[in-house]
């Protein structure tokens, strides 16, 4: 088995993106491994990966962290991101690549359409958002674009959103990665990319939070919407281009 150091580059871009844009990096990572891997190798990887780039995060933004919204949103996640990661090996690869491009395309189409759109910043609202983000994580790989949504609503200083939402992020892919290994979803060629993905985190998160000096926070989330539509458009091709061959 060979590196493809491509993906690695991607997998680097997909960090920075994610640490600027808010959203994280596996909204991003998983539909661009995807088109390198098998869907379950890529929900293996997506968890090793986050954990070495959520630890980065509670270290270089670790002021302010919201410990309410660390309850609240995180134990629920932590909890349906166990459902989800069983579920992920009842349900067809197929068919959850297919639901992981619709989502990432609708979700991406409503707040470019719909910037105004806001969530209550109340308890029920955070355990819904909570549950949701870390059944989607658990599922799809990707759940950082919900708690996202859901954590901009008690509108936190920037620093002390990305260490919240890291915290609660290095909570699910903890919880995960032992799901996934159940699952035989981490083997010989994901453990293979290890170290090279811890590194990428790092580097990753650290490149981001330096970019994060210079560019306006809510203008990259609009560019990373953009960015986000157009990856799910080009997942569901590729499942159209596989299907009829």
């Amino acid at each position: 088995m060979k590196v493809d150091y491509i993906f690695l580059l991607l997998a680097l871009i997909a960090e920075i993106i994610g640490t600027i844009g808010g959203f994280g990096s596996s909204v991003f990572f998983v539909p661009i491994g995807n088109f390198y891997f098998d869907f379950y190798s890529v929900l293996g990887m997506t968890a090793i990966f986050h954990l070495s780039s959520n630890i980065s995060k509670i270290f270089l933004f670790k002021k302010g962290l919201d410990k309410k919204l660390l309850l609240y949103i995180g134990v629920p996640s932590v909890l349906f991101v166990i459902i989800g990661g069983f579920l992920s090996k009842i349900a067809n690869s197929a068919v959850l690549e297919i639901v992981l491009g619709v989502f990432l395309v609708v979700f991406s189409l409503l707040f470019l359409i719909k910037s105004e759109i806001v969530v209550l910043p109340n308890k029920k609202n955070s355990i819904i958002g909570g549950s949701l983000s870390g059944f989607s994580a658990g599922l799809l790989g990707t759940g950082g674009a919900i708690r996202g949504l859901t954590m901009a609503a008690f509108n936190l200083e920037k620093s002390a959103f990305i260490a919240t939402s890291a915290f609660i992020d290095f909570m699910i892919d903890f919880s995960r990665t032992f799901v996934y290994y159940g699952n035989g979803y981490i083997g010989k060629q994901e453990l293979m990319y290890l170290p090279f993905l811890f590194a990428i985190g790092l580097v990753g998160t650290y490149l981001g939070k330096r970019i994060l000096k210079y560019i306006p926070q809510e203008k990259f989330r609009r560019l990373s919407l953009i960015f986000i539509l157009l990856i799910g458009l080009a997942t569901i091709t590729k499942l159209m281009f596989d299907y009829w061959g």
